[in-house]
């Protein structure tokens, strides 16, 4: 079965859109309890069953290049820089979606959502580079202590390990719709977006580290990747401005887990 994605919800005028160009989600498989440990009450890692090793939790590193990001109502800016969004696949009262560490932009608009919706971003030097027609298609990425280098596996792929089939893998590690986040000065945000559903190439690590993730005692120096999911464009819908849970209320208590490392 094909994968379908979800209806679009209509754009509004306040909403953003961006051009995502040489996309990949490097997943990690990391310990359930491990992870719980990082978020706060009400939101839960979600578990998968793997084929060795039993139950486990996924995070991701997500990093591609925004191009043409602009609010509907503004005219498009000439953006062209390098993010790196790392994700946690979790649930918040019945509803699946992804619990952000944090963003790094390579960009001085980084201070935009950080200071105005109170988003864990900042900025920092990113480099994205892919060769998508060579054979195999390559995928490579530095910034700071964040590290990958991938090539395209020998063949397609229609299993991922943890996952029932490919409807299954698609609709949690591809199109999660809905994320949660720590705001600075204390609370949880919420924003949504939209894109059409990916049709992913299958990438295997050459070699791969991510600092955050180390800092968190998610990984370690040694860690594989679980997979890499990565295609050349993909457009994207940003359902701004993000909102505000209201503190104590829905399945959200008080305390936010212990503090994250600084990304």
């Amino acid at each position: 079965m094909t994968f379908t994605g979800t209806p679009r919800p209509r754009p509004r005028w306040y909403h953003a859109q961006t051009e995502l160009d040489d996309f990949a989600i490097v997943t990690y498989r990391v310990p359930a309890g491990a992870l719980a440990r990082l978020l706060p009450p009400g939101v839960v890692p979600t578990e998968f069953a793997f084929a060795d090793g039993g139950p486990a939790a996924l995070v991701s590193a997500v990093a591609f290049r925004d191009r043409d990001f602009h609010f509907r109502f503004c005219p498009r800016v000439a953006i062209d820089c390098g993010q790196i969004n790392y994700r946690a696949y979790v649930t918040v009262g019945g509803r699946q979606g992804v619990w952000f560490f944090g963003t790094i932009l390579d960009h001085p608009l980084a201070v935009v959502p950080r200071w105005v919706w109170g988003m864990p971003w900042r900025r920092a030097r990113i480099e994205i580079e892919a060769d998508w027609d060579g054979a195999p298609a390559r995928w490579r990425l530095a910034a700071g202590d964040a590290r990958c280098e991938a090539e395209e596996a020998g063949a397609p792929h229609s299993r991922v390990d943890g996952f029932t089939g490919e409807e299954h893998w698609m609709s949690v590690l591809t199109h999660p719709t809905v994320g949660w986040y720590r705001r600075r000065g204390g609370g949880i945000g919420v924003y949504g977006v939209w894109h059409p559903p990916m049709r992913p190439r299958h990438l295997t690590a050459i070699s791969a580290r991510f600092g955050v993730f180390e800092r968190l005692g998610l990984t370690s120096p040694e860690s594989v990747p679980h997979s890499i999911l990565a295609q050349r464009h993909l457009h994207f819908d940003i359902h701004t401005p993000p909102r505000r849970l209201p503190g104590g209320q829905g399945p959200f208590r008080r305390g936010h887990g212990r503090p994250v490392p600084r990304l």
